[in-house]
């Protein structure tokens, strides 16, 4: 499987205490129509960390049966918990889920060999694609080129990378060792096209929750040669992507998100409220951009 395109990180909608199981079907038909490439529930964007082992399920579930096979669903299944890994990961599988999303452990801090072991043992145990997961800044650990190239020499499901590192540096020299048949998606919105220039197919995108047309076109720009124009979508998105991440994601994001009617803005603690002054800021990037 080669994983390319727009690719949005979805966030789990709540109304109150509960999952959004209405706001969901809407915002899985708003990817469909709007040229999104795949759909990854249950990731960080998708406060997966505060759901129930009952709710995780009932998400990949619910937007592999609501996506009708339209769209591949790519299950965040990570933990840093092999065990618990490899159990939402099987589940994740006999749900109908068309690859899983892989977060290095966090709070653990591996050892290169561990997170070797660790992803290696997932991929025997359940023989779908992965996407391995790179989020130092979340995770307290990096996962170095060389592990990934391990990785993807002896793991024939380990097929991509979703890098957040911010790091071009690694990235380049992660597509040097992997080479072109290992796919490099972007985990930042504000660095997909350098990541694209160096061999990137694509982003799990953030920003894609609202504006899912202008990330699919941008990168579709790339892949079809017209960089000006893709240099132009990036200069537009800039500002937006940065006003996603001026408090942790995904505050902003879904306080954007319940502005333009497009979910509640309810979050589970720890995450809360933005503070005015910063949701003053947010206001202002979305009316620049033409979305208030």
């Amino acid at each position: 499987m080669n994983f390319k395109g727009s690719i949005v990180a979805l966030v789990t909608p709540f109304n109150g205490a509960d999952v959004d199981e209405k706001a969901l079907q809407s915002l899985i038909e708003f990817h469909v129509k709007n040229g999104t490439s795949g759909i990854v529930p249950c990731g960080t964007t998708g406060e997966s960390a505060t759901l129930t082992y009952e709710e995780h399920d009932r998400v990949i579930e619910l937007c592999v049966k609501l996506a009708k096979g339209r769209i591949p669903i790519i299950a965040g299944t990570g933990s840093n918990s092999t065990q618990e890994a490899v159990m939402m990961t099987s589940h994740a599988a006999k749900s109908g889920a068309a690859a899983s999303l892989q977060v290095a452990p966090y709070y653990n801090r591996p050892t290169q060999k561990g997170l070797y072991e660790h992803f290696k043992t997932i991929a025997a145990a359940i023989d779908m694609p992965m996407i391995l997961y790179n989020i130092p800044s979340r995770t307290g650990v990096n996962i170095e080129p060389e592990t990934v190239a391990q990785l993807s020499k002896a793991c024939k499901n380990i097929t991509a990378i979703k890098e957040a590192s911010g790091n071009l540096d690694q990235m380049s020299r992660l597509k040097q060792l992997c080479g072109k048949n290992f796919d490099l998606l972007s985990g930042d919105d504000s660095l997909t096209l350098p990541v694209l220039s160096i061999g990137g197919t694509g982003v799990i995108s953030v920003v894609a929750n609202i504006v899912p047309r202008d990330i699919a076109q941008f990168v579709n720009y790339f892949e079809k040669g017209d960089i000006e124009k893709a240099k132009d979508m990036h200069y537009k998105l800039l500002p937006l992507a940065k006003a996603m991440f001026i408090e942790t994601n995904p505050i902003p994001l879904k306080t954007a998100m319940g502005l333009l009617g497009l979910c509640q803005p309810d979050l589970r603690l720890p995450m809360c409220a933005m503070s005015p002054d910063n949701l003053g800021k947010l206001k202002k990037a979305l009316k620049d951009y033409g979305l208030l």
